[in-house]
C-alpha cells in the first residue's frame, strides 16, 4: 500500500502553506553533530515570547489553520452541537459534607465555569462561595486548582491560573462577610493547607522556570513579603507538592523527581515546628503517607516493584521503624492508600483492572464488586475522616461516570448520580471488548475497544486509536460522550495500553521508559497491525492521536510507519525529545531525566533518544494529515515543539496531504479553559478526522 493517504474532497486553500525560514545552528555532542535549523523559534527571552519573527510565523499557522476550518464550519457546528447536546445545561455534583456543612458545584446554563455553594447542615440557607464565572470576566482562560474552605469555616481561599502558565494566584475571602481579603499570593503551584487554628496556610512557590521549589506560611491579614519561608527544594529535578492527612493531624510536604523522593510531616496545628522526615532520598524509593490512630501509612516501593503498605507511629516514623503492614505482590499493583476512621482503603490494579480493597484496623479484608467484567474505579470525594459510607466514581467504555456511596454496614453501592446524556443515550446499542496484542517480543499487550453494536468486523469501518505510554500514568477505559459522535458514524475506539503506562503493574512502567522507550513505540504498531489482522480495521483506515508525552508517541509512530494511519491528531506534542533534554535551563528537563534518559552525561542515552526522537527522525516521505496543536503560555511542552514539528514536517513531506497547526495564543497546555470552549477545540479535532475519512456530516 502507498504511503499516500489522501485527503478526501477537502476544499483547496486560498493561499500556500507557510514556511518557516531555516537558520544554520549546529551543535556536536559526544561526537555526534545536531542541527537544527528551527531553533530560532525558540524565543531567546523565553518564558516572554515577543520575538517578531517567532510571532509572525505563529500567527501565519494560525491563518493558514483557520483557512481550513472555516470552510468546515457546518461540521463542526454540527459536531458542537451533538457534543454539547450531552452536556446537562446545569450540571451539577452530588453534596458532599465537611465539617458541618454540606458543598456542592454547579454549572450555570450557558456558563463556562463552576459556582461553588455550600450550606450549614444545622439548617440554613444555601450561599454561593465561588463563582468562578464571575471572576472569569474579561479573561480568555481561566482556571481554578484549589478552593478550600479554613477548619473554622469562615475564610475561603482558592488558587487560579488566568492565562494557561500554571503561576497560579492565591485569593482569600470573608465567608462570614462576603468580603474579598486583601490577601493575594502570586507565583504558586496551586497547592495549598490550612493550619488548624485558619490563621495561616501553606502555599508553595515556583522559580521563574516553573519548578515547585519554596513552600512559605501565609498569615492571614499580612503581606506576603512576611511569609516564613517552611522547607525549600534546591536540587533542581525534585519538585514540590503540598497535601494533608485523611485525619486532619498533618500537613505533607512531598518532593521527589518521577522516581524517587522524600516526605516531611508537619504538625498542622503547629507551622513553627520543624518538618520531619520519614524516609530520606538516599533510599531511592518512591512513597507516599497518610495517617490514623497514631500511625503513619506508606505506600512504598522500596522492597517490592508493585508497592508494599507500611506502618509506623507518628512520633517515631524514621525509615528503621516502618513495619509491612501488605506485602508486595506480582499480581497486585497498589497504587494508592487512604486511612478512614474504621478502615484503610487499598486501591490497586490486577491484571490491568482498577480494584478497591478495604481493610480494617484489625486486619478483615474485602474488595467491593463492580456490576462490569472492564471498568473504571477509584475514591471520589471523601473529605470527612469518619463517614458511614466511602464516595466511588465508576464508569466503563459504555456507562456514563456514576458516582456510589458504598454503605460501609450493609457492604452495598448506593447509586448517588449517573451523568445524564440530555440527548439521549441508550448503553444497550453498543459493545466494549477487552482484547490482548502479542507483541513482537512476545509481551501480551491489552486493548480496550467499544463500537455500535452491528459493528462488522470485516476491515471496512474507520477506527480511532488512541494511547498515552508514559510517567507510568495508565489509560482506563472511561466513558466519552464526544466519542459517541463518531461511534455513531461507524468508528470503534481503542485504547492501547501500550508499556509506558502502569495498566499491568510497575515493571509494565520501567518496560517503557529510557532505553526500553522503543517497546512504547512497538506495541502501538503491534496492538494497529494485530487490530488489522483481526479484522477490526483495514491498513490506513486508523486514526489516531495522543496529547502530551502521548504526542511524542504519535509522533514516533508516525514517522516509523505513516502508511498505517488515515489522520494523525498532535496534541501540545512532546516531539523535540532530544534538543529538550539537552536544555538544562527549561524547567522541567532535570526532572525528565530519569524518565528519557540524560542525553548531556551519557552518550548512550544521547544515542538512544537521537534513534526515535520524532523531530530528529522526520525524514523526506510521504506522511498522513496531521492535525497539530500547542499553547503558547504551555510550560510542560513549550509552544516551539509543536512549532518546530510542523515547521519541519512541511520542509521535508512529499505528498500534498494537509498539516494544520492551531496555536492558542492565550492559553497553555489544557487547551481553552471553558467546558463549551473546550467542545468548540474537541469540534474541530474531531471535523479533522472525519474529513480524513471522506465523513462530510
Amino acid at each position: 500500500m502507498s504511503n499516500t493517504v489522501t485527503f478526501p474532497r477537502l476544499p483547496a486553500l486560498n493561499s500556500q502553506a507557510p514556511k518557516a525560514l531555516q537558520r544554520n545552528y549546529t551543535n556536536t555532542y559526544h561526537g555526534f553533530e545536531l542541527s537544527d535549523p528551527f531553533h530560532w523559534l525558540k524565543d531567546p527571552s523565553y518564558p516572554k515570547v515577543d520575538d517578531k519573527d517567532v510571532i509572525a510565523y505563529l500567527e501565519q499557522e494560525n491563518d493558514y489553520f483557520a483557512q481550513f476550518i472555516e470552510p468546515q464550519q457546518p461540521l463542526v457546528e454540527r459536531l458542537y452541537q451533538e457534543f454539547k447536546g450531552r452536556e446537562q445545561p446545569q450540571e451539577t455534583s452530588v453534596p458532599w459534607v465537611k465539617n458541618g456543612y454540606e458543598y456542592r458545584w454547579y454549572f450555570p446554563e450557558g456558563k463556562e465555569y463552576k459556582v461553588w455553594l455550600r450550606k450549614p447542615l444545622a439548617g440554613g440557607d444555601e450561599v454561593v462561595i465561588l463563582d468562578e464565572n464571575i471572576q472569569a470576566q474579561g479573561k480568555k482562560f481561566y482556571s481554578v486548582a484549589s478552593v478550600s474552605v479554613s477548619p473554622d469555616n469562615q475564610y475561603l481561599a482558592w488558587s487560579f491560573d488566568d492565562d494557561g502558565s500554571e503561576r497560579f494566584s492565591i485569593r482569600v475571602k470573608n465567608l462570614l462577610s462576603g468580603e474579598l481579603q486583601a490577601d493575594k499570593i502570586e507565583q504558586t503551584s496551586g497547592e495549598l493547607v490550612w493550619s488548624a487554628d485558619s490563621q495561616q496556610f501553606l502555599y508553595t512557590l515556583v522559580s521563574d522556570e516553573w519548578r515547585p521549589y519554596l513552600v512559605k506560611a501565609h498569615t492571614l491579614g499580612q503581606a506576603d513579603a512576611t511569609d516564613v519561608s517552611i522547607y525549600e527544594e534546591k536540587d533542581s529535578g525534585f519538585f514540590i507538592h503540598l497535601g494533608k492527612t485523611s485525619s486532619g493531624q498533618y500537613v505533607l510536604i512531598a518532593t521527589g523527581s518521577h522516581t524517587f523522593g522524600e516526605v516531611y510531616t508537619l504538625p498542622s496545628g503547629d507551622f513553627a515546628a520543624k518538618p520531619q522526615l520519614l524516609a530520606g532520598r538516599d533510599i531511592k524509593m518512591e512513597y507516599d503517607v497518610d495517617h490514623a490512630h497514631g500511625q503513619f501509612f506508606i505506600r512504598s516501593n522500596d522492597q517490592h516493584k508493585n508497592f508494599r503498605v507500611a506502618t509506623v507511629a507518628d512520633l517515631a516514623p524514621t525509615y528503621d521503624n516502618w513495619r509491612t503492614l501488605i506485602a508486595g505482590s506480582d499480581s497486585h499493583y497498589i497504587t494508592g492508600v487512604t486511612a478512614f476512621a474504621e478502615q484503610l482503603v487499598i486501591e490497586e490494579k490486577v491484571n490491568g483492572l482498577e480494584q478497591i480493597r478495604l481493610r480494617a484496623y484489625d486486619g478483615a479484608e474485602y474488595t467491593i464488586e463492580f456490576p462490569e467484567a472492564v471498568y473504571s474505579a477509584g475514591l471520589g470525594n471523601n473529605p470527612e475522616f469518619s463517614q458511614p459510607h466511602l464516595r466511588i466514581s465508576y464508569e466503563s467504555m459504555v456507562s456514563p461516570h456514576t458516582v456510589y456511596d458504598y454503605q460501609l454496614a450493609s457492604k452495598k453501592l448506593l447509586l448517588r448520580k449517573q451523568q445524564d446524556i440530555p440527548s439521549g443515550y441508550d448503553a444497550s446499542q453498543y459493545q466494549t471488548e477487552r482484547l490482548w496484542a502479542t507483541a513482537r517480543d512476545g509481551m501480551k499487550v491489552p486493548i480496550s475497544i467499544v463500537y455500535k453494536k452491528g459493528f462488522k468486523q470485516d476491515g471496512s469501518q474507520p477506527m480511532h486509536l488512541y494511547a498515552y505510554g508514559a510517567y507510568g500514568m495508565g489509560m482506563t477505559p472511561e466513558f466519552s460522550k464526544v466519542n459517541l459522535s463518531l461511534l455513531d458514524r461507524g468508528f470503534s475506539y481503542a485504547i492501547a495500553h501500550v508499556r509506558g503506562g502502569d495498566e499491568l503493574g510497575y515493571q509494565w512502567y520501567l518496560d517503557g521508559k529510557l532505553d526500553k522507550r522503543s517497546n512504547t513505540f512497538n506495541d502501538f504498531i503491534d496492538v494497529a497491525e494485530f487490530l488489522i489482522k483481526q479484522g477490526y480495521v483495514s491498513q490506513g483506515n486508523i486514526s489516531i492521536s495522543g496529547r502530551s508525552a502521548g504526542g511524542e508517541l504519535m509522533g514516533a509512530v508516525t514517522v516509523q510507519r505513516p502508511d498505517l494511519w488515515r489522520s494523525v491528531i498532535l496534541g501540545v506534542p512532546f516531539v523535540d525529545v532530544l534538543n529538550t533534554m539537552l536544555d538544562d535551563s527549561l524547567p522541567l528537563t532535570p526532572i525528565e531525566w530519569p524518565e528519557w534518559g540524560n542525553p548531556i552525561t551519557s552518550k548512550a542515552d544521547y544515542a538512544t533518544i537521537a534513534s526515535y526522537s520524532p523531530y530528529d527522525n522526520i525524514a523526506k516521505v510521504a506522511y498522513p494529515p496531521m492535525m497539530v496543536t500547542g499553547g503558547i503560555n504551555d510550560p510542560r511542552v513549550t509552544y516551539w515543539e509543536p512549532a518546530k514539528w510542523t515547521a519541519k514536517m512541511r520542509a521535508y513531506k512529499t505528498d500534498n496531504n494537509l498539516l494544520v497547526m492551531r496555536m492558542h495564543m492565550g492559553a497553555g497546555h489544557f487547551s481553552s479553559s471553558g467546558r463549551y470552549a473546550r467542545l468548540k477545540d474537541d469540534a474541530q479535532e474531531f471535523a479533522f478526522m472525519l474529513l480524513a475519512h471522506g465523513i462530510h456530516d
